[in-house]
């Protein structure tokens, strides 16, 4: 990425709201139904048609506006948004233009080694839009309805991001809240979490913005980031030759990396915007919304902090574990489990609570991603993992032991127990065992131990592999390492 210039972004954020029936009409909000199954004539557009207000969508919205602290206004109004496209029955969408739901509110994202604050615009109501599908049908397109009238929140940032890493962030943390209070699943891949992005370059240290182009079809993290890194380079390209960024919509192409023209946006589309006749104004009682207010859930920033506070983890760390909802409170089960082996053991909690982070945070979310949280029922509960962590603290097995059986236990569903027992993996730690075999190794190899003693530290691995050769891989090779190092010295 370009170090002359500064990128300056803003993301738009359509997430749909978990109801069970769509905005304005009883048709079910599903996923995954027979194409056109799932319709009316109210979404369908037919004429004469009424629409009429699904009430949860509203309350999902308030949750989210307290969440984000949002200014929610107590009147908002509902507006038709025209244009012409297949999948737009009516010809219109019916959204918020001059009145919306919500308006300010922060998210809080990691930028470098700091944070930076990025404002929200506007989060506004609409209707969604049908999908047209192209993908293995020649020489036409079909046209499903089922999430025509499906209920919406359209997310709107100020520009104020200003890499990849920070959109990412921002995008994470957002769904994160979504879930966390119930207002959508957040899932990416079946549509009810779509991101655009605005984009725009301007000399390092600038304070006036660039030419905005807008980037869609960024289904996935990893796209967002890739379209961004992407359409940085090519508009530092186009300046460095001095010529002029074009303002147009762009579609983020997976296969290839890059974004390709979709249309220009030179000359504004014209959504004739005026208010929906057909529905009244949105009148919030000022108690519904502190009812909603009291109904919050612990938010995932404040669990941060307290996983932070009360079991002494790095607020990175805590973090990692709440963007999984379901880990983080996987963490804490096993945390009190580790508390206990601490207190049996005899050795510092803290010790098992950082093991048990790193362990949590690399095998157990790697076969969490692979596999999905049923990995976390049954013989792996959060006990059973924090008696392998406990083995390891306890220099019983190593950690890679430990993790090679994870992997056996996540196959297989047995207990890390039942694994550690049938493959005897149990390490020799004892003083008087592992002594032993040190002594036997330095007087069957005087000349290498010779040569250490005189500088030559390479022969030192030798030594170790003597000593675990003899204890047939039994002995705790930590243990191992000191012990030798200290009869050497002697």
């Amino acid at each position: 990425m370009s170090t002359e210039y500064e990128m300056v972004v803003g993301l738009e954020v359509h997430s749909q709201l978990l109801t069970r029936t769509k905005l304005f009409c009883r048709c079910e909000n599903r996923f995954g139904a027979p194409p056109n199954s799932l319709t009316c004539p109210v979404c369908l557009g037919h004429p004469g048609v009424l629409p009429v207000l699904n009430e949860e969508a509203v309350r999902l919205g308030i949750r989210l506006g307290l969440a984000l602290e949002c200014s929610i206004h107590h009147r908002s109004v509902f507006d038709r948004k025209h244009y012409f496209y297949p999948d737009l029955p009516k010809g219109y969408q019916i959204s918020q233009f001059t009145y919306p739901l919500l308006t300010g509110g922060l998210l809080t994202v990691r930028s470098g080694e700091g944070t930076r604050e990025v404002r929200i615009h506007r989060i506004h109501m609409e209707e969604d839009a049908g999908k047209n599908m192209h993908a293995g049908i020649r020489d036409a397109s079909h046209v499903d309805l089922n999430r025509s009238g499906v209920p919406l929140l359209e997310i709107v940032s100020e520009p104020d991001i200003r890499t990849p890493e920070e959109a990412v962030d921002y995008l994470k943390k957002l769904r994160q809240i979504l879930r966390s209070i119930g207002v959508s699943d957040g899932n990416m891949e079946e549509g009810s979490f779509r991101c655009d992005a605005n984009v725009s370059l301007r000399p390092r240290g600038g304070s006036v913005f660039g030419t905005k182009v807008e980037i869609k079809n960024m289904n996935s993290f990893r796209f967002v980031h890739k379209a961004l890194l992407f359409e940085c380079d090519r508009q530092a390209q186009i300046l460095d030759r001095g010529e002029r960024v074009v303002s147009e919509t762009r579609l983020f192409d997976s296969s290839t990396g890059r974004t390709l023209p979709m249309r220009s946006k030179e000359e504004a589309l014209d959504y004739r915007y005026f208010p929906e006749p057909d529905l009244p104004p949105i009148l919030l009682d000022p108690a519904w919304i502190e009812e909603e207010r009291a109904r919050l859930p612990e938010l995932p920033q404040e669990r941060v902090s307290r996983l932070s506070r009360e079991f002494g983890i790095r607020e990175e760390d805590a973090e990692a574990l709440v963007l999984e909802e379901d880990l983080s409170r996987y963490f804490e089960e096993a945390s009190e489990a580790i508390q206990e082996f601490a207190g049996k053991g005899g050795w510092p909690v803290e010790q098992g609570t950082l093991r048990l982070v790193n362990f949590l945070l690399s095998e157990v979310l790697r076969e969490w991603n692979r596999k999905g949280a049923g990995i976390l029922v049954g013989p792996l509960s959060a006990r059973e993992v924090s008696h392998l962590v406990s083995m390891v603290v306890e220099e019983q097995i190593s950690l890679n032991q430990a993790k090679d059986v994870y992997a056996v236990c996540v196959e297989s569903l047995k207990s890390p127990r039942e694994v550690v027992a049938e493959k005897n993996l149990f390490q020799e730690s004892g003083d008087e065992a592992l002594g032993g075999w040190i002594a036997e190794v330095m007087a069957e190899n005087p000349g290498e131990v010779q040569s250490y003693r005189e500088g030559k530290e390479r022969v030192f691995g030798f030594l170790v592999g003597q000593v675990m050769k003899k204890s047939a891989g039994k002995a705790n090779p930590q243990k191992v390492n000191r012990m030798l190092k200290e009869a050497l010295s002697r």
